[in-house]
């Protein structure tokens, strides 16, 4: 059994970036990291371009100008604006060549086709130059940048419709035993109906990763190992849910070794998620979480999440930590360290009752883990402790 921090160690040296490549279209691209660097297509704008609704003058001495027409945006025309005339023009508008500035609305007083502004005006006021924002050829955007809502919106206005990025791990989700069987189902006497795969499906999608195939293996020897030996060598990574416990029935780490996965621990020092397995095998990950619900998602996010992290050539691998206040007492029996499901609010943390590593009412309203280290058995009210945020 090894500690915490030593097992966290173990999967951020030995969980790799992937570096495939996939090409995707940018609407499907959230989340992904670009594999190469993004160079412009055009000048951003293209045009010069009104940076608001108002009129486009040609300036003179005078304060005076007169209107000869206007510009909506997406017009072609270039009309010519001689000294002393302006035209009406609207945000986003390609201003004419013969124009030299533009003043908003709300400040000009229009009489008929005359047009009386209050005060000089300096050129390319309130123009956007041709390439202001990024011009032909140059970096749009470099490689390892994470496509956000926002980077996706700029590469769509530079006419760019798919990116080369790093393709995201292939995932294989399995769960064992007998006692499982799917919901809508008659849950007959001794049967339970299965939840851990739908809850780390989720976990994932959360985490924007949707490539995953899904596996039942009954409490079977000869069929676990079949079905290890093919989804370890398909996937970049394999989550085995239950079957890793040291019962009759529970063929996991027996098939593993079986398979020559290499082990780099089993059991951590913990509550809950004290059986955990994680391994290679070539270039595959594989964790086999506990069977135990809470402690299953517990496992997740502290181990499985640094792995998928580090898989996607990311720097910050694993979960946010803040220091709050508790604002209620807890003591811990037994000498591992443990998580508890808490609700984290403006430097606040409540620890949540039931926290039995069988049970996911009370994970249902956390969103926070508090970190009881081994040294600490009792916190206190108004205690400083560590909190772990959890995603969205």
């Amino acid at each position: 059994m090894i500690s915490i921090d030593e097992a966290i160690n173990l999967v951020k040296s030995k969980s790799k970036p992937l570096f495939k490549e996939t090409v995707l279209p940018i609407e499907k691209s959230g989340g992904y990291l670009l594999s190469k660097n993004v160079s412009s297509p055009i000048d951003m704008p293209p045009f010069r371009q009104s940076a608001m609704d108002g009129y486009a003058l040609h300036l003179h001495e005078d304060l005076t100008y007169t209107l000869i027409g206007e510009v909506k945006a997406g017009d072609g025309h270039q009309p010519i604006i001689n000294k002393g005339e302006a035209v009406r023009i609207f945000t986003g508008a390609a201003v004419p060549d013969t124009a030299n500035a533009v003043i908003m609305q709300e400040k000009v007083i229009i009489n008929g086709a005359e047009l009386v502004i209050e005060n000089p005006l300096s050129e390319h006021h309130n123009i956007r130059a041709i390439g202001e924002q990024v011009k032909k050829g140059d970096l749009a955007l470099s490689k390892d940048t994470k496509l956000t809502p926002a980077a996706i919106g700029y590469l769509a206005s530079l006419g760019i419709s798919k990116v080369t990025v790093y393709k995201k791990p292939s995932i294989a989700l399995i769960t064992t035993g007998n006692e499982l069987i799917e919901a809508g189902q008659a849950l007959s006497h001794g049967k339970i109906y299965e939840s851990n795969s739908k809850m780390l499906q989720n976990a994932l999608y959360n985490l924007k990763f949707y490539d995953i195939h899904f596996y039942k293996v009954e409490d079977d020897y000869v069929k676990t190992l079949s079905a290890l030996n093919e989804v370890i060598l398909e996937n970049d990574l394999v989550i085995i849910s239950g079957g890793i416990s040291v019962g009759d029935y529970d063929f996991v780490g027996k098939a593993l070794q079986e398979l020559q996965v290499e082990e780099h621990f089993y059991t951590v020092k913990q509550k809950p998620g004290k059986p955990l397995f994680f391994g290679t095998k070539n270039d595959t990950l594989i964790f086999a979480l506990p069977g135990n619900p809470a402690a299953s998602l517990t496992c997740f996010y502290i181990y499985v999440y640094i792995a998928l992290q580090k898989m996607m050539n990311k720097t910050d691998v694993e979960l946010p930590k803040v220091k709050a206040k508790s604002t209620n007492a807890f003591t811990r029996f037994g000498d591992r360290p443990q998580f508890l499901k808490a609700i984290y609010n403006h430097g606040e943390v409540t620890i949540l009752e039931g926290q039995s590593s069988a049970m996911l009412q009370t994970f249902a309203l956390s969103n926070a883990l508090v970190f009881v280290p081994e040294n600490v058995s009792k916190i206190e009210i108004n205690d400083t402790v560590d909190v772990i945020q959890l995603p969205n």
